[in-house]
């Protein structure tokens, strides 16, 4: 009996331990910011909604279960050789086909309308930001621009954004939770990810896939300006810096894997950087590519085809 009740508190004490550290929990994408966020939390409610048609029933019938056919209870019907229902059967067959159709459904119709490639419909031009991960902080292009920083950018609300993405190292996964969802930043590869902000503010970017020991401070700040007037102030401040991108070996010296970096400006940048660190990738791997090539070929002499 001792024992029962001590295993009973222990299971109290880990379920009041959980509530307590989850209530800290920020909900961040259950506030989103911009139209492509606003798209993805409604999917989500949605989704919870449609499995809590089954969950909740479940959870409701387990309970009346226990208590009707409690060992105390006389009352309740002993028939220790029922087996079947067929409106059982198809009950339990057929909310969940009903709910899996919903789903795909919904699925199918989001994936295309939330393409991360797709570009957002609006009548103002979008801006153009290339995005190469580092180890481990980020740097952020604006080839219209002529300008670079580092774990900082900023756009205009209202303004589709034209994220072009790679990496100069191992993959990471370029994340700003409030304006949508992440894509993957990999080596000699380009991404795209288009997004738009409706409210001004400051807003939390990441990496969310793991990539080395520099991985946790692999930070940035999204800043939402609240007019272009705004922006093109935020320009000015970077073109006053005194750091400049201007060739490979700055940009080198930048790549050097370093933590918890703090923000910096590059007043100019060379052009056509980002796509030179994607193209400097391709060499390696048209390398690969002969050499598996060349296994393939020696392969099949070898079998005498």
């Amino acid at each position: 009996m001792r024992h029962n009740s001590y295993i009973k508190s222990i299971k109290i004490l880990s379920l009041f331990t959980a509530i307590i550290i989850l209530s800290g929990c920020d909900t961040i994408l259950m506030n989103p910011k911009g139209a492509i966020g606003v798209e993805q939390k409604n999917l989500i409610l949605t989704a919870i909604g449609l499995m809590l048609i089954v969950v909740i029933p479940v959870i409701f019938m387990t309970l009346v279960f226990a208590w009707k056919f409690r060992a105390k209870n006389k009352n309740s019907a002993y028939t220790p050789y029922w087996s079947h229902s067929n409106k059982i059967e198809i009950i339990i067959w057929l909310v969940p086909i009903i709910i899996i159709t919903i789903l795909a459904v919904i699925t199918w119709q989001t994936s295309h309308k939330l393409d991360p490639y797709k570009p957002l419909v609006s009548d103002k031009k979008p801006i153009t930001i290339e995005v190469v991960s580092l180890d481990w902080k980020w740097l952020f292009i604006y080839p219209e621009q002529g300008i670079a920083t580092v774990n900082e950018l900023a756009f205009p609300i209202n303004i589709p954004l034209n994220f072009k993405i790679t990496s100069n190292s191992v993959m990471n996964s370029f994340f700003i939770p409030q304006l949508g969802g992440q894509i993957y930043a990999m080596a000699g590869m380009q991404t795209k990810l288009h997004l738009i902000a409706n409210d001004a503010g400051k807003y939390k970017g990441f990496s969310s896939s793991y990539s080395g020991e520099g991985f946790s401070g692999m930070k940035f700040t999204a800043i939402a300006t609240l007019t272009e007037a705004d922006f093109n102030q935020w320009v000015r401040q970077i073109k006053a810096s005194s750091y400049t991108l201007n060739n490979t070996n700055d940009f080198n010296k930048l790549a050097q894997p370093s933590k918890n970096n703090p923000v910096k400006y590059f007043s100019s940048v060379k052009p056509g950087l980002f796509k030179e660190q994607i193209n400097k990738f391709m060499g390696d791997m048209q390398m690969n590519s002969n050499y598996l090539t060349g296994n393939k070929i020696h392969e099949s002499i070898y079998k005498g085809k």
